[in-house]
């Protein structure tokens, strides 16, 4: 059993609690019985995995599973454990993933989301795991994003994350232009706009923008929209939190490709 904090596995996965460090060492941090699950589900390797006694006791079959899938495997203390978490309240188990060096192939076809500076990890995990749910193809992210693999956006995700495909973009306005360029109609919610999102014909192929938390689309971005829509608000509401829009979209469209 590791029991200090000076063992050199334990600090590698403490340093992974910042941006800097994954972006040094190209791994993220999954944390919880229910992302470590979902990873393996999917045969995502995992490089080393942590867990208390109490865990291990508690979950044989994952343990085992867990064991078999990666390279390392360890029993820690509750206090160790407790020390390599971002939660106050870590569940007994976290893990270390390679970051996937290949850039994603995210189809110009079905339902894709374009974010553009969204930097609560929590908004991104949200919409993660609600685009996953509808179906969609894929998501791309602006890289002045909160990061992918932020710890917070992989618990937001519900484990999720596994199952979209999705990548970061280096000039996002480029990588819209293709898409429309490839047949997608571009869609962008603007509070001006003279549609509202349920008038839109989402059985095309489409890509949805939706723009930072408080400034909300750029007026570049916006601009490549084929199709501007509003979400209409009772009096005095000024709008909706981003992963509330990204929802009522996916699940329209959703709606519109079952039910016609």
């Amino acid at each position: 059993m590791l029991t200090s904090l000076q063992n050199s596995l334990v600090k590698q996965i403490r340093k992974l609690h910042s941006t800097k460090e994954r972006n040094k060492q190209q791994l993220f941090l999954l944390e919880g019985t229910h992302l470590v699950e979902e990873a393996c589900t999917v045969s995502y390797a995992l490089n080393a995995v942590c867990c208390t006694p109490q865990w291990e006791m508690a979950h044989p079959q994952l343990w085992k599973v867990v064991c078999n899938q990666c390279d390392r495997a360890e029993v820690v203390s509750p206090e160790i454990l407790a020390a390599m978490a971002t939660t106050v309240n870590p569940d007994g188990i976290v893990a270390i993933a390679q970051r996937d060096g290949q850039p994603k192939k995210i189809p110009f076809t079905g339902l894709v989301l374009a974010l553009e500076t969204v930097q609560d990890p929590g908004n991104l995990g949200t919409i993660i795991r609600t685009a996953a749910a509808a179906g969609a193809s894929g998501l791309w992210l602006s890289e002045d994003s909160v990061d992918l693999d932020n710890p917070k956006v992989l618990r937001a995700s519900a484990g999720q994350w596994f199952r979209l495909p999705k990548a970061v973009s280096e000039d996002l306005k480029a990588t819209v232009y293709q898409s429309q360029q490839a047949g997608m109609q571009i869609v962008a919610t603007l509070p001006n706009a003279n549609l509202t999102y349920w008038q839109v014909d989402w059985r095309k192929p489409s890509l949805i923008l939706l723009g930072n938390e408080g400034a909300g689309l750029s007026k570049d971005l916006a601009a490549l929209a084929d199709v501007k829509v509003k979400i209409p608000l009772s009096p005095g509401v000024e709008s909706l939190n981003v992963g509330i829009t990204a929802a009522l979209m996916l699940y329209e469209a959703n709606r519109q490709r079952i039910y016609g």
